[in-house]
């Protein structure tokens, strides 16, 4: 079985974390490291994919740069996303090749691994036809967002946002993914109670391993990561 290696980054900011992924991904692409999880929050972030529109900003970015919220053109796909602390941020590097080379099929890998972590607490997750991502309450509310790229060389970056403890009120900010007449909720909302971020981050390792038919074989902590230790350097096990 292929290994994973899986950072534990804490909170982050976007700009750091999409650095790390492109060094990551390069060096997956050369097949010096094998497939990897970035875990981790961001600060208020308002990311904007390759299908956002201007008007999906909901308030000018400059008057959102005063309040502290940071407005980040990405070149994941998908529509506007919110970020903040309380929401699991999850960055699959993998290399496609070793996943049915279809994106279709790895996208909903991802929505079939968020499924199975609300299953184990109780709550029932939807797919939307025609959208990616993860809803609730029969697609009334979206509770996690997923957008990602993938480069020449079949490596996979960005990923998935799930919504557990975080302020819903940036969602105001905001049309999330550019999709109307729907709602945006958390998985503590639903639930009516505060929920370790920790245990929700250890489910969703585990979904995506099995989901993925991956093995969890090295952690890489924030303290590792800041001290700069070198992608390379990294043992990840079996990989090609």
């Amino acid at each position: 079985m292929r290994t994973l290696t899986i950072y534990h980054l804490g909170l982050i900011d976007y700009l750091t974390a999409w650095d790390l992924q492109r060094r990551i991904a390069r060096a997956r692409s050369a097949g010096q490291v094998g497939d990897t999880l970035l875990l981790l929050e961001h600060p208020p972030t308002i990311t904007l994919g390759s299908k956002a529109r201007a008007e999906h900003l909901l308030i000018p970015a400059e008057h959102l740069s005063a309040e502290g919220v940071t407005v980040i053109q990405s070149d994941r796909g998908g529509g506007a996303t919110y970020h903040a602390p309380g929401q699991i941020v999850a960055y699959p590097i993998f290399k496609l090749s070793q996943h049915g080379r279809d994106i279709g099929r790895y996208l909903r890998g991802l929505e079939e691994s968020v499924i199975r972590v609300l299953r184990d607490y109780g709550l029932i997750g939807d797919r939307v036809p025609g959208f990616t991502g993860v809803w609730v309450r029969n697609g009334a509310a979206k509770i996690c967002a997923i957008g990602i790229k993938v480069s020449a060389g079949g490596v996979t970056t960005h990923g998935l946002a799930l919504n557990v403890n975080i302020d819903m009120r940036g969602f105001d900010l905001i049309v999330p993914c550019g999709v109307q007449g729907r709602g945006v909720t958390s998985m503590a909302a639903e639930l009516g109670e505060v929920l370790a971020m920790s245990s929700v981050a250890e489910r969703l390792i585990g979904h995506l391993c099995a989901v993925f038919d991956l093995e969890p074989a090295v952690v890489v902590t924030a303290e590792q990561w800041k001290a700069h230790l070198p992608v390379a350097e990294i043992k990840t096990g079996t990989h090609s």
